[in-house]
């Protein structure tokens, strides 16, 4: 019954937000890029609850359970940089083109209204398929806190999220996610000693978990290999963790509900600081919970679904009290998740799409009136593949992130850094790119097992590439592309530069000095318990 009221207040507390701050929005610029005022705390906080969801603490908790939590801390060092990375060759400069839409700026970068369809077509597709999983991971941990059925608890989350994401837009996803920021952070890091404790205490718990008969190679480099397991070889396991992190650094960097939060950042300062501590929170939310859930096999290697590893941890290991704020804090992801994911669809379907087909411009009191018909068109549809199509909270997510990776990685970065990249290349990479995972993923149907080098978003990059490069041959660039593209080259000054300047000069001590601890932690807490023997 806690676990449950602690489940209703926070639903009553993220509804309560949107209903106050329906009141403020007043214009499309604050119902899509919330008046482009966030500071460094609700930048991070969005950038982060957007990433997070129940793909993490739900799907790669559970395959951590498995056998893999050394192999997520791998994918997470590459993957993590993509916020360093992202910000810098793509973010910032996107921030600058004063977009309120991803699609929006390759339109405008490439003065086409197809490619911004491209870009638009594929936002759509690629999210709802994720909000799809992150839904459903929801749905699942409401069911198993109350005695709700699933679908029921199906349509509380989708009236849940739905309802605060209509009404207040980016304006209270950006409030909303810096809230549950709070709560999921918090979880991680203050359940960790206790499960830690309840599995032996410290160092015993990682040393019998090392050794766990159930778990053989557990916290092994690379995981549970052979022929019956999820893995194959070593050196395949650790090529997935590269290959998946690599591709997950590039989502982080380029897909639209992650770039798309710099728009809302207050300056271009702000987008580089919450770039970095978006950084650390997620190299260290994973590393204490990795870490904690490998220790859980040691208390119960049974537990199925494995996605409900945490839940189940949270019910039976930790107090009630702290149980239930994990609980709450796994909620708290999924909507996060949820709410980012539907704005941003149905941002992409009114502006550029409903608005593009148009003559005339809509006002902004249309706008906003259709953007919030068309969130609520889409979130039926979300709703009803939701009830019939089975779970899948991890490779639905996957798949639908590598499909950015692929489609939207080369023209980002290009449209940034490169003169020569015409409306031709760009349109055919976006088209090329998404196609090519669709058809990789869609082998296994006929029985195609590819090596893991040949991954779905590999052959998708390569296509991606090659359709960019070959493109580019044709077409010509417009006097409005070269302009547009000189403008987004130009550093904007800040009327307060030289104080934001040196605030902005100190992140990257803070980030080499996250790292330092970062490393001795895992020395003390992964490394030194394993190898005291």
């Amino acid at each position: 019954m806690a676990f449950l009221l602690g489940i209703i207040i926070s639903f009553c507390v993220y509804v309560s937000i949107g209903i106050f701050l329906f009141r403020k929005v007043k214009s499309s610029e604050e119902y899509y890029v919330s008046g482009r005022s966030g500071n460094t705390l609700m930048i991070t906080g969005t950038l982060v609850a957007s990433f997070l969801s129940t793909v993490s603490f739900m799907g790669e908790a559970g395959f951590s359970y498995e056998g893999y939590p050394i192999l997520l801390l791998i994918l997470v060092i590459f993957n993590a940089s993509g916020y360093i990375f992202g910000v810098f060759l793509f973010g910032r400069y996107l921030r600058r083109s004063k977009s309120l839409t991803v699609p929006e700026f390759f339109g405008n970068r490439f003065h086409s209204k197809k490619v911004r369809l491209a870009a638009a077509i594929t936002t759509i597709l690629g999210i709802a398929a994720y909000l799809v999983a992150v839904t459903q991971g929801a749905a699942v941990l409401l069911a198993e806190v109350s005695s709700v059925s699933y679908p029921m608890a199906l349509v509380i989350m989708w009236v849940v999220y739905s309802s605060f994401t209509i009404l207040s837009g980016a304006k209270g996803v950006m409030v909303n996610d810096t809230v549950m920021f709070f709560l999921f952070s918090i979880a991680t890091y203050i359940s960790f000693p206790y499960i830690i404790k309840s599995a032996g205490g410290f160092p015993d718990a990682v040393t019998k978990a090392a050794n766990l008969a159930e778990r053989p190679d557990l916290l092994s480099w690379h995981g549970i290999t052979g022929p019956a397991a999820t893995m194959g070889t070593p050196w395949e396991a650790l090529a997935w963790a590269v290959i998946m992190g690599l591709v997950w650094g590039i989502v982080i960097a380029v897909s639209p509900w992650q770039s798309s939060r710099y728009l809302m950042a207050r300056n271009e300062h702000v987008a580089i600081r919450a770039g970095v501590w978006a950084t650390i929170s997620i190299l260290t939310v994973y590393l204490f919970l990795h870490i904690s859930i490998s220790t859980i096999t040691t208390i119960k290697a049974d537990i199925a679904p494995t996605e409900k590893v945490f839940i189940w941890a949270a019910m039976n290991i930790v107090p009630t009290w702290l149980g239930v704020i994990i609980v709450s804090g796994i909620m708290a992801a999924a909507l996060s998740s949820c709410s980012s994911f539907l704005q941003i669809i149905g941002s992409s379907i009114t502006r550029d799409i409903m608005e593009q087909s148009r003559k005339k411009e809509y006002t902004d009191h249309h706008l906003l009136r259709a953007s919030r018909i068309s969130m609520v068109v889409i979130s039926l549809i979300i709703l009803l593949i939701g009830l019939f199509q089975p779970p899948a909270v991890m490779w639905i997510g996957y798949f639908a992130a590598t499909l950015f990776a692929a489609s939207w990685g080369p023209i980002a970065i290009s449209s940034v850094f490169s003169k020569k990249v015409t409306k031709e290349g760009a349109f055919w990479s976006i088209v090329f790119g998404f196609v090519g995972v669709i058809l990789g993923e869609s082998l296994g149907m006929f029985g195609i097992s590819l090596p893991v080098y040949l991954n779905p978003v590999i052959i998708g990059l390569i296509l991606s590439i090659g359709a960019l490069i070959i493109g580019s041959k044709y077409g010509t660039i417009t006097i409005e592309e070269r302009e547009f593209h000189a403008n987004i080259l130009q550093t904007p000054i800040e009327i307060d530069e030289q104080k934001e300047m040196n605030i902005t000069r100190r992140y990257p001590a803070y980030l080499m000095i996250s790292g330092v601890m970062i490393i001795m932690v895992t020395l003390v807490f992964y490394y030194w318990p394993i190898n005291m023997n």
